[in-house]
């Protein structure tokens, strides 16, 4: 159906030009699944966006054939691409909320594509859309049709944006990254959908994804790129069980693995180093492996202390409006009697879906929202009786790294400014002379060069801005930090190097850690112990290993049956 031979594409610059892809080549035949992995640069998206023929600008010099049918559509005129594009090749974009018109209702959206490629009524095409959110299992398919995007979950957004892609019956649907940073039961969810719509609709798919993980459970094959390239391609369960390339090894063994017990995890530098390059998955694993007993030793240890923070009944109830007329108080119990302990040196995981109070209550400690009962003792005070200015001089403890970290960095301050301004805040250090040596140093362990001092957050990839931001939790010197989801939407490999730095800083300035995520994968591999919420109560608390291979709830069996890859 599809065929892309020696494709070139390089995007011009102030320095010359940059090739973000190099002769690329690769066929997909109708029904077929191809998986394209890669990290973030890797050429993929640029890839999939040549084919859409989206590269606009005349800054981008595209070379090669993209054969639709024998048909080479990168030498056709605009008009008859506008015909093939959202017609007989669709896309769904990577994040569904800007791909969204903010200003317009889903069901505009999807029913102006309907009525511009396929000439309906308005009528015609609302039927079509309604039956289009149906197919898609979105809730309430009437009431959706006249939500605006704001008002919609990730998952039900993600939806919104397949039924609008699918609107037209296309031959070919490129999803590309279409489940980055949702809930891993969100993320099944959608995987089997989109398997269900191919089958259904006998389409073929492109499959965009810096997940392994994910692209096993998706893909008939599967193509690796990097730097542009194309470096390994293969049936999926060949690729898996025998990776032939250091790259795909890297990417494998990045991710956590529930069935091993890693003091830290492997990068993609591990297995692009000559020495290692012949090296398997397993013996680089078996080298970051704790030795025996060493766990139990660590765990003996911090139990044998007294807790560094106490919950106690903590609620967090926030009120809704009962209805019009009524005077009735109806409250959303977001965190709900919710009691544990946290002890020096401990990192404490929370998993659960998005919704059902982890960041709330990481939030609720920390008196970023006020609780609404119970005691928050950290160190034996309870933080709920201080003044603001006790609070404000007890946060030089007490910190947390948010999710997402372009927004929590004011872009107009220089990342070194950002990361003196706790220093000048609290009076730490004479002048600011000796606070800006300090943030050299910080930016020099969470290995960023000092150059970045005079940067603005914008010029900053994902990871790097995840790092600054663990800087600036480190700049007072904090004992206790609380980590949500800060690792969610990175990159694997990314996300790998980031778990890495935090488990490193904990060991050298004696952290104690709430670690918070949607990803039971990645808390049994950081967490001493795992706490899991739903509906703003902790439903279960263990070790990792009991948690993962002895739930005794049905949600922690779901969630824990949803992770990617788990059964590949």
């Amino acid at each position: 159906m599809l065929e892309v031979k020696h494709l070139n594409v390089k995007f011009k610059t102030r320095d010359g030009f940059v090739e973000a892809v190099k002769d690329t080549s690769f066929k997909l035949h109708k029904g077929e699944t191809i998986g394209i992995v890669g990290e973030s640069g890797s050429g993929k998206s640029v890839t999939s966006l040549a084919i859409m023929r989206l590269h606009t600008t005349t800054n981008t010099v595209i070379t090669g054939e993209i054969l639709l049918n024998r048909t080479d559509i990168l030498q056709l005129p605009e008009d008859e691409m506008r015909e093939i594009r959202g017609n007989r090749i669709a896309m769904i974009f990577q994040e569904p909320m800007t791909s969204l018109n903010p200003v317009l209702t889903c069901g505009f959206q999807v029913t102006e594509a309907i009525r511009f490629h396929l000439g309906l009524s308005k009528q015609e095409a609302r039927k079509k859309t309604i039956k289009l959110f149906n197919e898609v299992q979105l809730p309430r398919p009437e009431s959706i049709f006249d939500s605006y995007p704001h008002q919609l979950s990730g998952g039900q957004k993600q939806r919104v944006m397949i039924a609008m892609a699918l609107s037209c019956d296309p031959e070919i649907l490129i999803a590309d990254e279409p489940t980055t940073a949702l809930d891993v039961t969100v993320q099944k969810t959608i995987i089997e959908l989109l398997l269900r719509l191919k089958t259904d609709r006998h389409m073929s798919l492109i499959f965009i994804s810096h997940d392994l993980g994910v692209v096993s459970e998706i893909a008939d094959r599967v193509i690796v790129m990097y730097k542009g390239n194309i470096v390994e391609e293969g049936a999926t369960k060949s690729i898996f069980a025998e990776p032939k390339h250091p790259y795909t090894k890297g990417l494998l063994a990045c991710r956590p693995s529930p069935d091993h017990h890693l003091k830290k995890l492997p990068v993609v530098a591990d297995f692009l180093d000559a020495e290692d390059r012949a090296v398997s998955v397993d013996t680089i694993r078996e080298r970051y492996s704790y030795k025996d007993n060493e766990i139990k030793e660590r765990k003996k240890k911090l139990y044998a202390q007294r807790p560094i923070l106490q919950i106690n009944e903590l609620c967090t109830w926030f009120p809704v409006n009962a209805g019009l007329f009524s005077n009735k108080k109806i409250f959303v119990k977001a965190v709900n009697e919710v009691s544990f302990d946290v002890y020096p040196g401990e990192t404490l995981g929370l998993v659960g879906e998005s919704g059902c109070g982890k960041s709330t209550l990481g939030r609720s400690i920390l008196r970023l929202i006020e609780p609404t009962s119970g005691n928050v003792n950290f160190e034996d005070t309870d933080l709920r009786t201080l003044g603001k200015r006790d609070m404000r001089n007890m946060r030089r403890d007490i910190q947390i790294i948010f999710q997402d970290p372009y927004s929590s960095l004011n872009p107009r301050l220089t990342i070194g400014d950002s990361l003196m301004e706790p220093l000048q805040v609290h009076q730490l250090y004479e002048n600011n002379t000796k606070r800006r040596k300090k943030v050299l140093e910080l930016l020099e362990r969470v290995n960023l060069p000092a150059s970045y001092f005079n940067r603005y957050p914008h010029e900053f990839s994902g990871g790097q801005r995840q790092r600054i931001v663990i800087a600036r939790a480190l700049a007072l010197q904090p004992k206790f930090i609380i980590c949500d989801e800060s690792v969610s939407a990175l990159d694997v490999s990314v996300q790998a190097q980031v778990l890495n730095l935090i488990r490193e800083l904990q060991q050298e300035f004696n952290l104690t850690y709430i670690f918070i995520s949607h990803d039971l994968s990645v808390i049994k591999h950081i967490s001493d112990r795992i706490m899991v919420m739903n509906k703003g109560e902790i439903i279960e608390t263990g070790d990792p290993d009991d948690i993962y291979y002895r739930p005794k709830e049905e949600y922690t069996k779901r969630l824990i049956s949803s992770i990617p890859g788990k059964t590949a």
